[in-house]
């Protein structure tokens, strides 16, 4: 059993107040401007070479509930009709990238469908848009193909569907398993629905099940955060990822703050104590750290569970890994981001924009941002610290710069808080204490013009 560890935190950290801690792009959104896209479109018709991996991510943005932390745009009020429309507009979208000359028959090596709850959409209209999305773009070299599911939204049918079309991962948002927990935090879900599908699951021999989970819950305590991780091990699943609950400006808690009211989240000490109780108890089932969010099967590990959905011993994250490593991404769908040869952009956030400008032929994007090659490291190097090593020669090799060089203060910084330790010239290594919080690490490494400046 853990005890909860001796993490600090600087005091404005303590609690947990409105704002985006979690990092997931540089430079920042908030510099992202639609008088960039010029530089966008200039790129994508702009042959790539064969060496970059090119990925699509398709945005589907409908949930039964809104959840009460939830920041991504999602709709929760659109019929069979709408929905329909919506993935003719998705498909169309993505035919149209795929006649630009640095798209046209690049094979895709990753597929991620996000949302919202891609498994909230019938298997018809599935499998309507399957159809198209792979007469535009060559999938025979896909390695992973992800899914995230929620649980109450799954029939045998549809779980069956996506092993047929293609599905290698599947991601099932679990969050937790108190029923009273995931209504207070507003979860279309509840603990039976889980059960009920596991078996359906398993069923279809997926290569890998991946379990999300969220440290931080409003109303989680000590209890039924040590029942939710041992109920997550005996699932056996191939993966766990856990979040830190945390609270962008437009949640529905962050509004309530926003409005007076106090942080209903717990502090960040104890969100961090909580993760690691995950992380120790994961280790002693067999898990290994994959990184600051994920653990994964350890290869060779022979779980003697009845409950193995797969049977597989290890996991791993073509998408995540891609992206971190400087990977093309289309991202298609309303309000979703990508990435093409150095420039970064984001469709536009409105429904009605988004359908119109596909009705009339039109890519619908709605700012961009050209990234120099210093932000281009940065940006790696960042996301990389979140794998919780950094191989350092490989950032000598691809941008010829020597991050101990260019980072020595941050790194002494850094070293000196016990965050990381620089094990040799080749290899950084984050501690336990510095895996555990390195959204808020990351800033040290930002350019002086972003530094504290609104991420969104």
């Amino acid at each position: 059993m853990s005890t909860q560890p001796d993490i600090e935190t600087p005091a404005p950290e303590k609690s947990t107040q409105v704002g985006s801690v979690f990092v997931s792009n540089y430079p920042p959104f908030s510099f992202w401007k639609d008088d960039q896209l010029e530089r966008y479109f200039e790129t994508l018709d702009s042959p790539r070479g064969p060496d970059t991996t090119l990925g699509l991510y398709l945005h589907v943005p409908f949930c039964r509930k809104r959840c009460k932390f939830c920041y991504f745009r999602v709709y929760v009020d659109k019929n069979a009709g709408e929905i329909q429309n919506y993935l003719d507009a998705l498909a169309r979208e993505v035919e149209l990238y795929s006649t630009r000359p640095a798209v046209r028959e690049r094979p895709l090596k990753f597929v991620y469908f996000g949302g919202g709850t891609p498994s909230y959409v019938a298997v018809k209209h599935l499998k309507g848009l399957m159809d198209r999305v792979k007469a535009a773009i060559p999938w025979n070299e896909v390695e992973e193909v992800t899914f995230e599911c929620e649980p109450g939204t799954l029939t045998q049918s549809k779980v069956a569907a996506y092993r047929e079309i293609g599905v290698t991962r599947l991601s099932l948002g679990i969050e937790n398993w108190s029923d009273e927990i995931l209504r207070e935090n507003g979860r279309a879900h509840l603990s039976g629905e889980i059960d009920r599908c596991l078996p359906w699951i398993r069923e279809q021999g997926f290569d890998q099940l991946n379990v999300d989970l969220i440290a931080g819950m409003v109303g989680e305590t000590w209890d039924n955060w040590r029942d939710t991780v041992q109920k997550t091990i005996d699932i056996d699943p191939d993966s766990v990822t856990i979040y830190q609950m945390e609270l962008p400006y437009n949640t529905v808690y962050s509004q309530g703050i926003l409005g007076g009211g106090d942080s209903p989240v717990a502090d960040w000490q104890t969100k961090r104590a909580w993760n690691l109780h995950a992380i120790e108890e994961l280790q002693n089932a067999g898990y290994e750290i994959s990184s600051a969010y994920t653990m994964i099967k350890r290869r060779g590990h022979n779980t003697t569970s009845p409950s193995s959905p797969s049977g597989r011993t290890s996991a791993r994250f073509a998408y995540r890994d891609a992206l971190w490593h400087g990977a093309d991404m289309l991202g298609t769908g309303v309000a979703s981001f990508g990435h093409m040869g150095g420039v970064h952009v984001q469709n536009v956030s409105g429904w009605k924009q988004y359908l119109e400008a596909l009705e009339r032929d039109e890519l619908p994007l709605g700012r961009a941002f050209e990234t120099t090659p210093s932000e281009r490291l940065t940006r790696e190097l960042i996301l990389q610290m979140k794998l919780g090593v950094l191989d350092l020669d490989y950032f000598r090799r691809k941008f010829e710069v020597d991050p101990l060089e260019n980072w020595s203060e941050a790194f002494d910084r850094l070293s000196d808080r016990e965050m990381l330790n620089v094990e040799d010239r080749d290899r950084v290594r984050l501690t336990t204490r510095g895996l555990l919080q390195v959204d808020s690490l990351l800033p040290e490494f930002y350019d002086p013009k972003y530094a504290n400046a609104r991420y969104t």
